[in-house]
């Protein structure tokens, strides 16, 4: 376990994981630094494009199809549809730039306009890179003067009729769709201390914002001399429409600003300020689920130290005999408790693999509170969750072959499944949306060598390390049971309407659900609003919260199960917390219809699909944690139970 443990931190690190601010770069003044373009992408639909698939000006392509090359990109960057290519903007360190064309005049027909009109009226942003920073519009309250920061920039204004659904407030009426054609950039920079008194005169740049404007320029207006146009701003008035049949003219000017308060090392911050100013909800958020969490502490304290320590003395007390005879509750079941339960390998299909997923975890917010996962290593989350799954793939065959002995249903079978169930079904769904994303062109489709090179990293170590693990297991000793199980089953009796399982299973998922959903929500948006998600630490303390409540709720259920002398607890201890899974997917559903905007029907089903995934592997991970917590706590009082 410790070699793969170190294998994954290689692997992580060789993806270019590094601590922000660790890496500085230096500019001479003067010196060209390159401006690149990202995917364009919206809210409404998550549905990323090649910046390049609007008809705007680009660099000269490759080959016969004049294609842009893309850089080299990571797993991460590929599976989010990131898509960073170079630009024809060009900026050089500390110079001005009053109006620049990015390009000769272009005339678009009918067609085209209509699409960039589509692009627009779906809420697309562009996207630059600098330096590694993306550029972001800045806002400012004018009441608290909080500034807020939005990445990317409008392609353009939607016709509006100043009337919208889910707005309170009268909106401008925009008689006609406009486009964006000059980005007025701005770029702060600064020279740190340990740079003045050396000999080396670069400077650093610590942001990258951006305001979009709508010009339609004349000859006199942004000529190829910037002496020039100095002193010319786009005003607005005279905007660029796509109903116009002129030429468009795209432009842009860069002001570069001094910013000594801002150091390199903090240059992410204002990009992250919006995680900051939702602190008091994040503490909110604590306060909730500690408080849940201590309410079934008490409960599990309850029935550990009254009536389980009251149980004991009644039972094993030998002065007791004509009582202890008279068995009751849970101590009658004591033949039947460790009965195997019924399908036992998908069971331990199930449990090895929120094993492997919770250790993936752990791991993965291991290594994003030390800020190896920041912003800036674009696709460095994803590909981290991708390597640590795949290596953690003999942690599951491991547990997967010692519940598989223990319910004496050991075979290399089973073995085999715990490698392709989880994995294979999230695959299909993956394969079905990626299918879809191909034929909208999008630019997070997976290209087929993608594909392969995952389906080689799933069937060529992910699965051997599953046989890997597994070997190790059956060579570990069995898990008896502490007491003997009777030959032939105990009859159940028949139960109440509130222990059966349809009412206990939905009662039980809505405790850990509650003591997570409120960080969900930041989760979602960082997932489908375009957000950074950097409160690691928050996140860190709900998951420990979770599975705290996850053991405990699981515990007093199967307590309670037990007493009341149905002893088929195996499978109900993994879906009582893995019930909270259903309600994740209940609140997307809620989220989807009161936050997002989506309309068309490949939206909803890429984000009901990823939904579902992610559900899933919370029904899985939060079930895991209640059967083994479950099995310890079953296996503790009948262990300490004297039974002739």
């Amino acid at each position: 376990m410790r070699f793969y443990f170190l294998l994954a931190c290689c692997l992580a690190i060789s993806s270019a994981f590094y601590l922000p601010g660790v890496a500085p770069r230096e500019w001479l003044e003067g010196e060209p630094v390159q401006i690149k373009v990202n995917s364009i992408k919206s809210t409404k639909t998550a549905i990323p494009y090649d910046f390049y698939s609007i008809m705007v000006c680009r660099p000269e392509g490759i080959g016969k199809s004049n294609k842009v090359k893309a850089e080299a990109e990571n797993m991460g960057e590929i599976l989010w549809g990131d898509s960073i290519k170079p630009s024809l903007y060009a900026a050089h360190m500390g110079v001005n730039v009053t109006c620049r064309r990015l390009c000769n005049p272009r005339t678009y027909d009918a067609k085209e306009m209509q699409a960039f009109q589509k692009r627009i009226e779906e809420g697309y942003r562009g996207h630059l890179i600098l330096d590694n920073l993306p550029v972001s519009e800045v806002f400012t309250q004018k009441i608290k003067g909080f500034r807020s920061f939005m990445l990317g920039y409008p392609l353009g204004t939607p016709k509006t009729t100043g009337k919208q659904k889910k707005s309170k407030l009268p909106l401008p009426v925009v008689p006609v769709t406009i486009l964006n054609n000059h980005l007025a950039l701005t770029i702060k920079y600064n020279r740190p201390e340990d740079l003045v008194t050396s000999s080396t005169k670069g400077f650093r740049i610590v942001g990258f914002h951006v305001v979009a404007h709508s010009y339609k320029h004349d000859e006199t207006t942004c000529v190829m001399d910037d002496r020039k146009n100095v002193g010319w701003f786009p005003k607005p008035g005279n905007p660029v429409t796509v109903e116009d049949k002129d030429p468009v003219v795209w432009s842009y000017s860069i002001t570069w600003l001094k910013d000594e308060a801002l150091g390199w090392g903090s240059r992410w911050d204002p990009y992250l300020e919006s995680a900051e100013t939702d602190a008091k909800i994040h503490w909110f958020s604590i306060v909730n689920s500690l408080l849940i969490m201590l309410f079934l502490s008490g409960m599990v304290a309850m029935i550990l130290l009254r009536s389980l320590h009251k149980d004991f003395n009644r039972y094993n007390d030998p002065d007791n005999a004509d009582e202890a005879q008279e068995e009751t509750g849970w101590k009658l079941v004591h033949g039947d408790v460790f009965r195997t339960p019924e399908n036992p390998s998908i069971l331990a299909t199930y449990i090895g693999t929120g094993c492997q997923l919770l250790g993936m975890a752990l791991i993965t917010i291991f290594f994003a509170l030390l800020g190896f996962l920041s912003p800036a290593n674009r696709g460095g989350l994803l590909t981290a969750v991708l390597l640590l799954f795949i290596l953690l793939g003999s942690y599951a065959g491991y547990v997967t072959a010692r519940l598989c002995k223990m319910f004496r249903c050991h075979s290399w079978q089973n073995i085999f499944m715990v490698g392709t169930f989880f994995p294979g079904q999230v695959f299909v769904v993956f394969f079905a949306m990626d299918m879809m994303l191909w034929g909208k062109h999008a630019s997070n489709a997976v290209p087929a060598t993608t594909m392969l090179a995952l389906l080689a990293l799933w069937l060529c170590v992910s699965l051997p390390l599953v046989f890997v693990g597994a070997i190790v297991g059956y060579k570990r000793p069995t898990i008896e049971p502490p007491v003997t199980v009777n030959p032939m089953p105990r009859h159940i009796p028949e139960q109440r309407w509130y222990m059966r399982p349809p009412f206990t299973i939905l009662m039980a998922g809505i405790l850990p659900f509650g003591a997570a959903f409120i960080e969900l929500f930041f989760i979602l948006s960082s997932l489908w609003l375009n957000r950074f998600y950097y409160v690691f630490g928050f996140l860190a303390l709900v998951f420990i919260i979770l599975s705290i409540t996850c053991a405990e709720i699981t515990i007093v259920m199967v307590y309670f199960q037990l007493c009341y002398e149905d002893y088929r607890w195996w499978w109900r201890a993994f879906v009582y917390a893995g019930s909270s899974g259903l309600y994740l997917f209940l609140y997307s559903l809620q989220y989807l219809a009161s936050t997002l905007n989506m309309t068309s029907v490949a939206s909803i089903t890429l984000y009901l699909s990823y939904m579902l995934v992610l559900s899933y592997g919370l029904f899985v991970v939060t079930g895991t944690v209640g059967f083994l917590s479950s099995l310890f706590f079953v296996r503790y009082i009948y262990s300490a139970l004297k039974v002739d």
